[in-house]
């Protein structure tokens, strides 16, 4: 399908200065079908907002049928212009990140949500996924129970709880609490050699979903962190892997989301043992 580009300056209420949040929306069109409804995404972006990597992970979502939100998560310091991949826009994007409250994370989350479903072209089924801090986003995003999925590819801070000001990151506290279990699907990819999140923070990560029996898939592949990132700034991306876990990504919106599957019902019984 071919898309389209479009953006929406939406109300904050925790932005201090009054500022909108920038929310880009890439979505398919169908010729000859102008009242076409697709199911919304949710794409949190990395530490330096909505780049030309960003949209570009984003616009092939929407090739595949699905409105696709990327919201502007630094607007409380900066215009909705994307940092650029160096030193400076590093430094700028990690001093921002802990700087910015987990509740403004949170709400930036439920007015992306809120947008999509607005949207006369979304059908109201939500899923979510995002990169580096994005994953985080997306990890927690799943809290929300209008999300039916969320992929999160190298979700950094999960495990040592230090996203946003004054480290009140709570993501694996509510975890542990149940917020996700009975909840919608989600998936967490990691490279193995991730020095954002090593091997204790990735066994960590995975008890915590499993012991709240939250139903998750854990996929560790041989890659560094970033590997999604199309462009060669710091020499990670791996193009066949990262086409490889998108189609992955799309297999679980397009059974979560993709389809109407009607109320969820719990099914406890054990997988039985046989070949």
């Amino acid at each position: 399908m071919i898309i389209t580009k479009t953006w929406h300056d939406v109300p904050t209420k925790l932005d201090a200065n009054g500022r909108p949040i920038r929310i880009f929306v890439i979505a398919p069109v169908v010729k000859n079908y102008p009242h076409a409804k697709f199911p919304g995404v949710v794409c949190f972006s990395e530490i330096y907002q909505v780049t030309g990597p960003v949209e570009r992970f984003a616009g092939q979502i929407a090739s595949q049928g699905y409105v696709v939100a990327c919201p502007s998560i630094y607007h409380e310091f900066e215009g909705p212009e994307a940092l650029p991949y160096d030193d400076e826009g590093t430094d700028r994007g990690n001093k921002y990140k802990i700087e910015k409250e987990v509740v403004a994370y949170d709400e930036d989350a439920a007015l992306a949500i809120d947008l999509l479903v607005s949207l006369s072209n979304c059908n109201g089924r939500i899923a979510a996924t995002g990169m580096c801090l994005g994953g985080h986003l997306a990890f927690r995003a799943a809290f929300d129970p209008r999300v039916l999925a969320s992929v999160c590819f190298f979700a950094t801070d999960v495990h040592s709880a230090t996203l946003g000001k004054g480290k009140k990151d709570n993501s694996l506290e509510r975890v542990k609490k149940g917020d996700l279990t009975g909840k919608g699907e989600l998936v967490l990819i990691f490279g193995k050699q991730d020095t954002h999140v090593p091997r204790a923070g990735r066994d960590l990560i995975r008890s915590v979903l499993e012991d709240a029996n939250v139903t998750v898939s854990f996929l560790e592949v041989q890659a560094q962190h970033a590997f999604v990132r199309d462009e060669q700034s710091k020499g990670r991306w791996d193009a066949a892997l990262t086409r490889s876990m998108f189609g992955f990504m799309m297999e679980v919106f397009e059974r979560t989301a993709g389809n109407d599957l009607g109320a969820r019902v719990e099914d406890n019984a054990a997988a039985e043992h046989i070949c």
